[in-house]
């Protein structure tokens, strides 16, 4: 892969890293153990209206689902970086193969090749 081109996937994966985390931290909090194991703050109910509780309860259950999906994207994008380090990066996880350079582009942190997906 020309180093040009796997800076430029590099610093995409770098970017989307900070965003990631940044929308994280605006909700959760991180685990120092296992690291990348984030955890939604969970409302703190003061004995007020019921209703009230339960829309927090409710945006609570949302935000889950939400940091769960961030947690796999952020994992599969250190993963990606990590692999960029170890000369590795660009290889499909199950055939081998180099991945389509267009697929990088599009999804940087792709693990596999275009006919393995």
């Amino acid at each position: 892969m020309n180093s040009e081109i796997l800076k430029k996937l590099e610093k995409k994966l770098q970017q989307q890293k900070e965003s990631i985390e940044k929308e994280l931290k605006s909700f959760a909090k991180e685990d120092v153990k296992p690291r990348g194991d984030w955890n939604t703050r969970y409302p703190k109910f003061n004995g007020g209206d019921l209703e009230e509780e339960a829309d927090e309860f409710q945006e609570y259950e949302k935000l889950l689902s939400i940091e769960h999906a961030l947690e796999l994207k952020l994992r599969d994008i250190n993963l990606a970086l990590e692999k960029i380090k170890k000369n590795k990066y660009g290889k499909c996880g199950k055939c081998g193969k180099s991945i389509d350079i267009a697929r990088l582009k599009a999804c940087p942190e792709a693990k596999l090749c275009t006919k393995c997906k």
